[in-house]
C-alpha cells in the first residue's frame, strides 16, 4: 500500500478553489506535503498512511472543476511536516479556466445579512463563484494573474484568505468593501452623481431612466418594461425582441417554465433561457414573438439591485449593435451610449475578455458565451494543433491540442472591423493561455470572408498549413463523426458549387460526406437585398404573374416591380440558392407576416410565432431526382400556400408550412439512410431551433426505425462551426495518415 508520492491531477483545475480543496482533504486526513499550481495542473506531494484515501478523494474535485487525469509518481524530495500550498510556477498548459459563474448561494446570504463584512458589498464571491475567464491573463491562475491585482487585499480579506476553514481560503476574487473594486453611478458626460451608487441607479430605473450596466462581461443597457418601446427607439430595433432579468416568481408569472427550464435557469451558467409566454399577447413592447428571453440576476450587483427595484423584471440588451463586440470600457460607454442611455452604473474593474450572455432554448444552445464558454471537449483529433475560425456570422473561435477542444464565448458577425479585431484578440489570448503553436489552421470555403482573409495572413506569419472546410459540413461533423446521413438546414453557406447552400442532406462520415439530397436550388434576387427584403425571394422562387400582382397589391410600384421581373428573368445580379432560411422568409413574405427583416432571422421567427396557434396539416410533397440527388420542390410548396391563402386561416398555412417543409427534408434523409444502410440521422443549423421544424424532421426519422442525433453540447446555429472546422481538419489528417 502506497504512503507517498507526487501526484499530479491534469484538467480545469485552475479558478475553481482546487489547492484549498487539496489543503482541508489532507488536513481531514492527516495527510502531511504541499500543493502547488504549475501552469495549468496541480501538483501535490503527499505522504501518509490515508494516501490511497487522499488520491481518491481529489480525482472527485471541486463543483467547479473537471478532472482528466489523475496520477502518481515516486519521488525522493523531502516532505515537509504539516501541509501547504506554495506559491504558483509555470509549467504545462494542458487544462484552461472555467466560465464565469452566477455568485453562488452562499455569497447571496452574505451581501444580505444584516452586518456582516459583505452586507451589500457588489463585488462578494468566493471560490466557487464570480468572475474567472473574463479577469484572466495569464495562467497560473493567481490574483497577480488577473484584473483582480491592482485591489490588495486588506487585513480582514487576507484572514479569511489564509484561513483553511474558509469558503475564501486562497480565493483569488476574494474583496470587501474596503478593499476590493468600486461602483460608481455617472452622468453620460462622464461627471459622478452624489449617494449610493446602486440604490441611485434603482430609483433611477423604477422611474423610468435607463440605466446602462456593466457587469461580469460587458455592459448591459437595462430599463423597466415601460420604458421598452423608448429604449427600443433609441438602439433603432423597434421590432427586435429583448431579453429580461427578472426574479423567479416573476419569471414563473409571465411564461410557461419546465422543470428542465428551471434547473437551466438555476444552474451556475444562469443564461437567457428563451420560454414560451403564457399570454402571446404579452409583453409585446418587449417581444412580438410568442417566446420571451428570461434570465435570472447572476451576480452579486444584480441581486442587490433588484432588492432595491420594486419593479420585478428588467428589460436587459447587451449595449452594442447586433454582431458587434459588447461595450466593455467605461470611457467608451459615455463617448457612445449618450443618445441611447441616461445613466451609467459601473465600476471599475477592467474587463480582460468580453462576454456576453449565453441563450438556451429547449435544452439547445443558442449562444456559447458567459457560463458555458470557454468550452472544454475531450476529442481526440491527432496530433496537430487547430485554430478553427468560424463562419461569418455569430462567429467565435476554437483551438484543438492534446485530445482537448476549446471554443471561445461568441464573436460576433465577422462582417465589420471591430469584431474582426475582436476574433484576433480572442485568437491571440486563446492561443497564449494554451500555449498553442498551430499546425493547420481550418477555415470556411467562402473565399471573401473576412474570417477566411485572417485566416490565410496568420497561415503566412506561422507557417501553418490551410484547410477550407465547407459550412455544412462542418455543422455535420460538430454534431458527429460516426457514419451518418447528415441535414444541415440553416440560412446561407457558402456551397462546392460557388451557390449558396442552406438545406442539405449529406451521406458518409466525416471528412467524407456526400451531398445527396437538398431544397431545390431558387433565384435570391439581388442576393442579400433578398434576405432584407423578403417579398424578393418570394418573387425568385414563384416569378410568375400571380406574385407580382401581389406584390402590386401591396404597394411595389410599376417602376421597381418591372426591375425585379427584369432581374430575374435574366439572371442578372441573381444568385441560386438552397438555403432552408430563405425558403421560410418566402413564406412570411407570401402570408405578409413580415415584409421586412429587422433582426437577424425575422421573418422565420415570426412566421414561428404566427404558426403556434394554427393546426398544421402534411400536404402532398413534390419531389425531384437529379443524378443521385433528391430535390425538395419549394416552388410547389409555396404555391400550395399560396392556393390557400383564399381559404384557410394564416395561422393553419403557417403551420402546415413548417409541418411539410420539415417533412419533405426528413423524408429525403431517410431515403438516403435506407438506400445506403446508415442507421443514425443528424440535424444541425440555426432553422433547427424551430420547435415545430425541430420536432416534425425528429418524428419522421424515429417513426422510420433511424437514430436520432442532435447537438446539445454546442449550437445547432453557426456558434458549432469552429469547432465542426477542427473536427473536419483533425479527422482529415488522421486518415491522411492511415
Amino acid at each position: 500500500m502506497r504512503i507517498r508520492g507526487q501526484i499530479s491531477i491534469k484538467g480545469i483545475v485552475q479558478g475553481v478553489g482546487f489547492r484549498p480543496f487539496v489543503y482541508k482533504t489532507a488536513h481531514d486526513l492527516g495527510m502531511q506535503g504541499t500543493v502547488r499550481n504549475l501552469g495549468s495542473e496541480v501538483v501535490v506531494l503527499a505522504e501518509g498512511d490515508n494516501f490511497e484515501e487522499f488520491m481518491r478523494r481529489l480525482s472527485l474535485g471541486t463543483p467547479l472543476s473537471h478532472i482528466d487525469t489523475v496520477t502518481v509518481t515516486d519521488s525522493d524530495e523531502p516532505v515537509p511536516r504539516g501541509f501547504t500550498i506554495l506559491e504558483s510556477t509555470t509549467g504545462t498548459l494542458s487544462g484552461f479556466i472555467p466560465a464565469d459563474v452566477a455568485t453562488c448561494d452562499e455569497c447571496i446570504r452574505d451581501i444580505f445579512t444584516p452586518g456582516g463584512r459583505y452586507e451589500g458589498y457588489w463585488a462578494t464571491s468566493c471560490v466557487n463563484c464570480g468572475p474567472r475567464y473574463s479577469i484572466i491573463r495569464s495562467l497560473p491562475y493567481d490574483r497577480e494573474r488577473t484584473r483582480m491585482d491592482t485591489f490588495p487585499i486588506c487585513g480582514a480579506c487576507e484572514d479569511e484568505y489564509t484561513d483553511p476553514a474558509s469558503r475564501r481560503h486562497h480565493a483569488q476574487t476574494i474583496a470587501c468593501a474596503a478593499c476590493g473594486p468600486a461602483l460608481s453611478l455617472l452622468r453620460t458626460d462622464g461627471t459622478a452623481i452624489p449617494g449610493d451608487p446602486l440604490h441611485t441607479a434603482a430609483s433611477l430605473l423604477d422611474g423610468g431612466a435607463v440605466v446602462a450596466i456593466r457587469g461580469l462581461g460587458g455592459f448591459h443597457i437595462a430599463c423597466t418594461v415601460e420604458a421598452a418601446e423608448r429604449l427600443k427607439g433609441s438602439l433603432g430595433r423597434p421590432e427586435q425582441p429583448l431579453a429580461v432579468m427578472a426574479t423567479g416568481d416573476e419569471i414563473e408569472r409571465v411564461a410557461i417554465v419546465s422543470e428542465a427550464e428551471r434547473t437551466c435557469l438555476n444552474s451556475p451558467a444562469h443564461p437567457i433561457v428563451v420560454l414560451v409566454k403564457k399570454d402571446p399577447e404579452a409583453l409585446g413592447e418587449i417581444s412580438k414573438l410568442h417566446t420571451l428571453g428570461c434570465m435570472l440576476p447572476y451576480t452579486a450587483l444584480h441581486h442587490l439591485l433588484f432588492a432595491s427595484l420594486s419593479h420585478p423584471m428588467l428589460v436587459m440588451t447587451s449595449a452594442n449593435p447586433p454582431g458587434y463586440p459588447m461595450i466593455t470600457d467605461t470611457r467608451e460607454a459615455c463617448e457612445r451610449l449618450g443618445g441611447q442611455v441616461d445613466y451609467i452604473l459601473t465600476h471599475n474593474r477592467v474587463i480582460q475578455n468580453r462576454c456576453d450572455d449565453s441563450v438556451v432554448r429547449d435544452g439547445k444552445i443558442l449562444r456559447l458565451s458567459r457560463g458555458l464558454a470557454p468550452k472544454r471537449q475531450r476529442q481526440d483529433l491527432g496530433d496537430a494543433c487547430i485554430l478553427g475560425t468560424g463562419p461569418e456570422l455569430n462567429a467565435n473561435i476554437s483551438i484543438y491540442q492534446n485530445g482537448y477542444c476549446i471554443t471561445s464565448p461568441h464573436v460576433g458577425n465577422v462582417r465589420n472591423p471591430a469584431t474582426l479585431t475582436y476574433l484576433k484578440e480572442t485568437i491571440d489570448r486563446t492561443a497564449n493561455l494554451l500555449g498553442a503553436k498551430f499546425d493547420v489552421i481550418a477555415h470556411d470555403l467562402h473565399p471573401q470572408f473576412l474570417s477566411t482573409r485572417y485566416a490565410r495572413e496568420l497561415a503566412e506569419e506561422t507557417g501553418a498549413t490551410l484547410m477550407p472546410v465547407q459550412h455544412h459540413k462542418a455543422h455535420i461533423a460538430a454534431a458527429t463523426t460516426e457514419p451518418c446521413i447528415g441535414i444541415a438546414i440553416d440560412g446561407v453557406g457558402y456551397g462546392e458549387d460557388g451557390t449558396v447552400w442552406g438545406g442539405e442532406i449529406f451521406a458518409g462520415s466525416v471528412p467524407c460526406l456526400t451531398r445527396v439530397g437538398h431544397l431545390e436550388p431558387v433565384m435570391m434576387p439581388g442576393g442579400d437585398l433578398s434576405t432584407k427584403y423578403p417579398e424578393r425571394m418570394l418573387y425568385g422562387i414563384l416569378p410568375e404573374e400571380e406574385t407580382a400582382a401581389l406584390l402590386a397589391a401591396r404597394g411595389w410600384d410599376a417602376t421597381a416591380l418591372a426591375v425585379l421581373e427584369k432581374q430575374v428573368k435574366q439572371r442578372f445580379n441573381v444568385t441560386l440558392s438552397s438555403s432552408t432560411g430563405r425558403v421560410l422568409d418566402a413564406a412570411a413574405a407570401l402570408l405578409g407576416v413580415c415584409r421586412e427583416r429587422t433582426f437577424d432571422g425575422e421573418p422565420a421567427q415570426v412566421l414561428e410565432t404566427t404558426a403556434v396557434p394554427g393546426t398544421a396539416t402534411l400536404w402532398d410533397r413534390e419531389f425531384i431526382q437529379d443524378n443521385e440527388r433528391t430535390i425538395l420542390s419549394t416552388s410547389a410548396l409555396l404555391r400550395e400556400a399560396f392556393s390557400r391563402m383564399k381559404y384557410e386561416r394564416t395561422a393553419d398555412i403557417a403551420a402546415s408550412f413548417q409541418r411539410t417543409l420539415a417533412t419533405g427534408i426528413a423524408e429525403i434523409a431517410v431515403m438516403a439512410a435506407e438506400e445506403k444502410g446508415y442507421q443514425k440521422i443528424a440535424l444541425s443549423g440555426g432553422v433547427a431551433y424551430n420547435q415545430a421544424i425541430e420536432s416534425a424532421i425528429r418524428e419522421t426519422i424515429v417513426t422510420s426505425g433511424h437514430e436520432y442525433v442532435i447537438n446539445t453540447r454546442y449550437p445547432l446555429g453557426d456558434g458549432c462551426i469552429s469547432y465542426g472546422q477542427c473536427v473536419w481538419a483533425g479527422t482529415a489528417l488522421k486518415k491522411n495518415r492511415k
